[in-house]
């Protein structure tokens, strides 16, 4: 079922993100020669009007063939060069190379919207004034690897509802629990093992955990962060303002993180246990599922966001390389080589796919 699930996410993201460019491609009056859905080889296809739609076998991206994107002498000059994107003027063709990452955009920002209308798991400290949040609790919002936490199996999205030490069978649920209080508990109890109550969508869990004491600030802990969550449900108005909001603020946090990933890459300290691809994204869809369709609608959200950002980044054969290709032209005055171009495009693809086999097989070492 995850699979599935995941597959049609996918499928949604990628054809709005496509459509993005085909759309404003066709619009600005660029020939479309094949619009397709994951990587070949075809599955099935029909073409309708002049352009050829395609159903392929690997569900993992999706592309538009869009004629002079990768220059060749026919779309440099033959009859029909003047509907060539190469032969259109560049803030066409930045046009059409945005497009994927604005639906993207706007697609995230759709969902989270329709979220606040529904009811969207909400951080207390983010609610907006005079809005109301229901149902709060406090949630663990992040799981360090390797600490007691994540030994014991404690997950992120976990609803904390009481601890209660072995040793001496102290109870710890006040009616509303909150982080410093927990903190507190915590570093009285030390080295002794902990029965922590959760519940995780709609199923009630006990987990024992063992929380370490640091060793350079003699505090013990578990590894968690947590935050105050509760249902917050807004009027289509503030709902589309609050989405948007929440959209732009992930946009910059994904951002800074994408960042931080190359800065930490580049000088040595990369790690790819950070990094995680469609194998993983699968069970993460899972554990999404299970706590509701608002959950699910959300980690859409977050998906269609990265997958803009990452569109975003100036590496060749994606469309920020394309456009810093564009950025390049301006600056010089003159086109660059198409054969260069085409080339350099060409190894950034294979670039690609090699690190997306690599971050597949380290997902699968993970699950072994």
């Amino acid at each position: 079922m995850s699979i599935i699930i995941f597959i049609t996410i996918l499928l949604v993201l990628v054809v709005s993100h496509e459509f993005g460019h085909f759309i404003v491609a066709k619009k600005s009056g660029i020939r479309v020669d094949e619009f397709s859905f994951g990587f070949p080889p075809k599955l099935f296809g029909k073409k309708i009007g002049e352009t050829t739609y395609n159903f392929n076998l690997l569900p993992v991206g999706g592309y538009v063939k869009i004629f002079g994107e990768n220059p060749d002498e026919e779309s440099l000059n033959g009859p029909d060069s003047k509907r060539s994107f190469i032969n259109k003027p560049r803030y066409i063709q930045a046009a059409v190379l945005f497009a994927g990452v604005t639906m993207n955009f706007l697609v995230a920002w759709l969902l989270l919207s329709v979220g606040f209308m529904s009811g969207l798991p909400t951080s207390l400290g983010s609610v907006p004034a005079g809005a109301t949040i229901e149902n709060q609790a406090l949630t663990i919002t992040s799981v360090l690897t390797n600490s007691p936490a994540s030994l014991g199996g404690l997950k992120v999205g976990d609803k904390i509802s009481s601890l209660v030490t072995k040793a001496d069978s102290v109870l710890f649920s006040p009616s509303n629990l909150s982080s410093e209080e927990l903190q507190s508990f915590i570093k009285k109890h030390g080295n002794e093992e902990i029965k922590v109550s959760i519940v995780r969508g709609k199923e009630s869990k006990e987990i024992l955990v063992t929380p370490k004491i640091n060793t350079k600030s003699d505090v013990a802990m578990i590894g968690i962060s947590m935050d105050t969550i509760g249902t917050l449900r807004l009027p289509i108005h503030k709902a589309f303002w609050e989405g948007l909001k929440l959209t732009c603020s992930i946009m910059v946090s994904t951002i800074l993180g994408f960042y931080n990933l190359i800065h930490n890459a580049i000088i040595g300290q990369g790690n790819m246990s950070s990094l995680t691809g469609p194998v993983g994204i699968v069970g993460v869809v899972g554990d999404a599922a299970k706590f509701g369709f608002i959950y699910l609608l959300s980690f859409t959200a977050l998906i269609s966001i990265n997958l803009a950002v990452i569109n975003l980044i100036p590496f060749p054969a994606l469309d920020g390389g394309r456009l810093l290709f564009l950025l390049i032209e301006k600056i010089k005055g003159s086109p660059i080589k198409p054969q260069i171009a085409n080339t350099i495009n060409m190894v950034g693809f294979g670039i690609l796919m090699i690190l997306m086999v690599v971050i597949t097989y380290h997902d699968i070492i993970k699950l072994l």
